[in-house]
This record gives structure tokens, sequence and C-alpha cells, in this order.
């Protein structure tokens, strides 16, 4: 990586275009940005979000140019995932190639891949999985799935022949060398990692408590750029290891930094 690239950020990252169904999540991550962002424009209060509901009723898509991100501002949840399979299905139908995003329920994939299967090849998986430590999940993501369930639903969708992925964005400790060993086996394309990105706003803004402040200042220490550094050389050469934005800023300027010096 070389100082001075140009660098992606976002959504952009993964695809060109985002397809959402819903507004809220029952996930109710404490760091969520569509949460944030929600809050600050006055849409829903921190109560409202985690009580999900559909939003619009659009069931034809276009051929649309790049991959689509299938969802980006909430998550697949038992409660809605037959919607999101007919938001999919129109979508595939039309040809677009879709990237599909979920702290994934098992009984959602399993249904999922079966129902998707005559479009395979169009779709990547990409499971977001920040922390092998279920009491870490479990404050950061309370309403998501545990650790092994998230895992299985991986090994589940590389078994029926998906392409598939893991995003560690943001890594929610500074263990995340367990995550990546046991995904491995499992993972056709690629496996991304990040920070958590304007921690310290995002958490204020979605009203959370002094526990999470606490463990957001914790967080931060653990991702100082020294700890960084010393994450991205030990896979730098890792052809399945991606580098988030927000990583990939932190390399930049450390780079830069250093050829000044």
């Amino acid at each position: 990586m070389k100082a001075g690239c140009e660098i992606a950020s976002g959504t952009r990252e993964w695809a060109a275009s985002n397809v959402n169904c819903l507004i809220g999540c029952s996930h109710n991550c404490r760091y969520c940005y569509a949460k944030a962002i929600a809050i600050r424009f006055k849409r829903m209060t921190a109560a409202e979000w985690e009580k999900e509901k559909p939003v619009g009723n659009r069931k034809g898509y276009r051929k649309r140019k790049g991959r689509i991100m299938f969802p980006s501002s909430h998550d697949i949840t038992p409660q809605y995932a037959d919607l999101c399979l007919e938001r999919l299905i129109a979508m595939l139908k039309a040809g677009n190639n879709v990237l599909v995003v979920s702290k994934p329920h098992y009984d959602v994939i399993r249904k999922l891949c079966e129902a998707l299967l005559p479009y395979r090849d169009q779709i990547i998986f990409r499971f977001t999985i920040g922390s092998a430590d279920d009491d870490i999940l479990g404050f950061w993501e309370p309403g998501a799935p545990g650790y092994g369930e998230r895992i299985h639903s991986l090994r589940h969708a590389h078994e029926k022949g998906y392409i598939t992925s893991v995003s560690c964005e943001p890594m929610l400790d500074g263990n995340i060398d367990k995550v990546i060993d046991d995904v491995r086996p499992f993972v056709s394309d690629s496996i991304w990692l990040g920070i958590m990105k304007s921690a310290m706003s995002r958490i204020r803004i979605n009203g959370e408590g002094e526990d999470a402040i606490r463990k957001t200042i914790e967080l931060i220490h653990i991702q100082k750029a020294k700890n960084i550094i010393a994450l991205y050389n030990r896979y730098k050469g890792d052809p399945l290891v991606k580098w988030k934005d927000s990583i990939r800023e932190i390399i930049v300027r450390e780079l830069s930094a250093k050829n000044i010096g």
C-alpha cells in the first residue's frame, strides 16, 4: 500500500449502489451508522429504531451498472426474511449482481440459499463477524446472532456453492486473528478488516450510556495506530485479507509520516 494512494470509502468500496427495504433494525447495534443518521435527521428516535418496518413498495428492478449491495442500512432479520427474499429475487431476475451483507441468522441463510440457487453465480454472501467472543458481540450487537450461528451460516453458504466473504468491520476487540483463522476454510472471496469509524460520536448520537462510552474508549485504545500497523504487517501478504478505508487511512498516514521523518 503506497502513501498518497486514493482512499475509497464506505459502501462504495464494495458496490456501485445500495438497496434497502426496511427502516430500523432489530439487531440494534450500538455503533450503527444508519441509526445515527436516522436520529440526527429526526427520521426515528433511538427507541423506535429497533422496531423495524418496511419502506417502499418496489418489486421490480432494472439492470444496474455495477454490483448492488443489499441491504446497507438494516439487516435481513427473521421477521422480514420473506420480504428481503422477494426483493432479492426481483433484483437478480433483472440480471443484477448482488452483494448480500448480513449478521446472519442461520434459518434465514438456509432459506436464502435454497431459494436463490438459480441465481447463485450472481451472488456474494458477506457476513459480518467482528469478534469471536459472544459476550462482546452481545454487548455491541444485542439483537444479532452469536458467533457460532454466524460461522454455521457461513459454512452453510460455502457448502451450497455460493461465493462467500466475511466483514470484520468493525473489529470489536484485539483478537481478530481468531475470527480470521475460524472463517478461512469457508471463505472463497475475501476477509475485510476495519475499525469502528466515528465511534464516539455515533455512540452518543445513538443514546448509549456510560458503559458503552467506556467500552468505546477501550476499543479506540486497542485499535491505536501501532496495533493497526502490527495487524497490517501480519496479513499484508495474505491474498484473502482486504483492508477497509478506515485501516487504509491509518496505513497511508503512518507511511507518509515515516517517509517525512
